[in-house]
């Protein structure tokens, strides 16, 4: 008795002191409140900068630490919550480490209303993926502000292949930017407009959007962003292009980036990849907005990743080891890919639904 009384006690604290889960759009699971997920990921990294080894950047490191929640509340009510602990609170605001904490009205099949803390809806496969999955990206990736507070509207179409997204949010370049510092004092009311669209059409996936984001008072840079996802068997082919332009000939190809990456999936277990990335900036691009002027800059590199429990369909371990080398030059001096620059990581990644596990520890 005895022990069946502390097995109960154990799973209402454990209840009561967790939150967090699996985040995915469109879990409405009835009447279950909440599930709730751990992740995280370890890394040895060897980063070098024209063959000599940049020491503050290499090493062991606890990349990832999240806690991830998401449920039903109420009919048509769904929340989503993640919580990030490996990155430091540099002003001490716990909410600055909240990736994401919004609430979603779903009163039909094909609309949904949702408000807090939400992604900033910007195009793109690499934009997309989640921080855990990736292990090297563009320049551009590495400085967007991409989690801001804001508003959406979405609908879905009757056969559910095509979703259309508007939302009104803060602007990536508001005062928490982490690179337009000129105006930093002044950047407090700034809002971004996004108008996404996500496709599925056969062995062709998109994920497209036209963003106007402000980035200082009366002055908005625009992003037409084209997400393409080619996939056939067990090869996969995204191929992303963001063009970006604070006046309209800027729009012509003069500021943009590409990310490319091919993957294969061989039996299961092992999936091996090669990526590209390609940031390109003019020099009439105002400075600090994410990819600094006069940057031309190539990533190039490959990896490959390994599921233990891939055979049984599970891919909750993953064991990784990349390799990504920089060439040409980045108009930032304190940007995060520089020429001559190379990073090699290897490590191990595994995520939990904690909830499923103390249910089969009190079995």
């Amino acid at each position: 008795m005895k022990k069946t009384f502390t097995k109960i006690l154990c799973a209402v604290a454990a209840l009561m002191a967790i939150s967090t889960a699996s985040a995915q759009q469109g879990y409405e699971k009835r009447n279950e409140i909440f599930r709730l997920g751990v992740e995280a990921r370890f890394d040895y990294i060897n980063e070098a900068l024209d063959g000599s080894q940049v020491v503050n950047a290499s090493g062991l490191k606890a990349r990832y630490f999240n806690l991830r929640m998401d449920g039903q509340i109420a009919p048509k009510f769904t929340y989503s919550w993640r919580q990030r602990f490996s990155r430091p609170n540099t002003d001490g605001s716990f909410v600055n480490n909240t990736d994401w904490l919004h609430l979603t009205y779903r009163p039909d099949q094909n609309w949904a209303f949702s408000a807090g803390k939400q992604v900033v809806m910007i195009g793109g496969w690499e934009y997309d993926r989640a921080p855990i999955d990736i292990y090297y990206c563009s320049e551009y990736w590495n400085n967007v502000n991409c989690f801001q507070l804001g508003a959406s509207v979405a609908y879905t179409t009757d056969k559910g292949n095509d979703t259309f997204t508007f939302q009104i949010c803060q602007s990536p370049y508001d005062k928490m930017g982490n690179n337009y510092t000129e105006l930093r004092e002044k950047l407090d009311d700034l809002y971004a407009y996004n108008l996404y669209y996500m496709g599925s059409h056969g062995c062709y996936t998109a994920l497209h959007s036209v963003n106007f984001s402000a980035y200082a008072p009366g002055k908005y840079t625009a992003y037409v962003v084209l997400g393409n996802q080619f996939k056939s068997g067990d090869a996969t082919l995204q191929l992303d292009i963001m063009n970006r332009g604070i006046s309209a000939k800027e729009l012509l190809f003069k500021n943009y980036s590409i990310m490319a990456e091919f993957s294969y999936l061989f039996g299961e277990r092992v999936n091996a990849f090669a990526k590209v990335t390609y940031d390109k900036v003019g020099s009439d691009y105002a400075e600090g907005l994410f990819v600094y002027p006069n940057t031309d800059l190539k990533r190039i590199g490959a990896g490959i990743e390994y599921y233990p429990m891939g055979h049984l369909g599970n891919r909750d371990v993953r064991l990784h080891a990349a390799y990504v080398y920089n060439i040409g030059k980045n108009g930032n001096p304190y940007g995060t890919a520089m020429d001559k620059g190379s990073f090699f990581t290897f490590g191990l990644t595994w995520r939990i639904d904690a909830l499923q596990g103390l249910k089969a520890a009190l079995k």
